[in-house]
């Protein structure tokens, strides 16, 4: 990434111009690229995929469930952890066969997600590469929320070093990571490109694409949990932003 911006001279000015939105286009990991190609990118990185509903009519859920909680956000089968697949093939048939679908991907099996909100994850994130700390792929939506994706705590072969994604949502975990949900196993978020409810054409974006290796969680975490507090305190005097899905 450093590449991008040459020299450290005016790397940081440059650094917050791209994240408010001004990125050089080499930069943009979408450019030039289609919904099946940038799903097939994922996938060929490691990341299990599986089928998720779309908005519908505004702020509706293609599921047409009454009262869908997470309207475009979920995963269509309930098996979608046995679901979730990097199989090319399937990835394009169901890329073709349901052309309007968004994607989730399944954390805890090979990566996990740390999901921050929007403002705290662009500061940590212009933080993060002004230090020359490698940065995995990040997304970030219009729902005001930040993904950094990384390697999972664990493995198969190191269960002990699994936790189930509800152990974050307990209240006492608040005060030590304001704003932050860390979705590990059982967990999984929208993969870029995807689509959000609302009345505006809202999406799901790469940042940085999933090109770039994935990176320890703990590299970034105190950055990120730096940043989240800063911004619980002065957005929020003090109180933390929920845990999210």
């Amino acid at each position: 990434m450093s590449g991008t911006f040459g020299g450290r001279s005016g790397r940081q000015g440059r650094l917050s111009q791209w994240l408010r939105g001004r990125r050089p286009k080499e930069t943009d990991a979408a450019d030039g690229g289609g919904r099946e190609a940038l799903l097939l990118a994922a996938a060929a990185a490691g990341l299990p995929l599986a089928p998720a509903a779309h908005p519908a009519d505004g702020y509706r859920c293609s599921c047409v469930r009454v009262g869908c909680p997470t309207p475009g956000r979920h995963p269509l089968s309930f098996a979608w952890q046995t679901q979730s697949t990097t199989d090319r093939a399937q990835i394009e048939r169901w890329a073709r066969h349901q052309p309007q679908a968004n994607f989730i991907t399944a954390t805890g099996m090979t990566h996990d997600v740390l999901d921050v909100p929007l403002e705290a994850g662009r500061e940590a994130l212009e933080r993060l590469l002004g230090s020359g700390v490698e940065v995995g792929p990040v997304a970030e939506g219009d729902d005001g929320r930040m993904l950094f994706f990384t390697l999972t705590r664990g493995t198969p072969e190191d269960e002990d070093e699994w936790w189930p994604c509800q152990l974050d949502c307990h209240p006492e975990t608040m005060d030590e990571h304001p704003g932050m949900r860390w979705h590990c196993r059982g967990s999984y978020v929208l993969v870029p490109p995807a689509r959000l409810p609302g009345d505006d054409e809202q999406q799901v974006r790469w940042v940085r694409g999933p090109e770039h290796p994935l990176p320890d969680p703990l590299t970034l975490l105190e950055a990120l949990t730096d940043a989240c507090a800063r911004h619980a305190g002065t957005d929020h005097q003090g109180a933390a932003w929920p845990l999210r899905r």
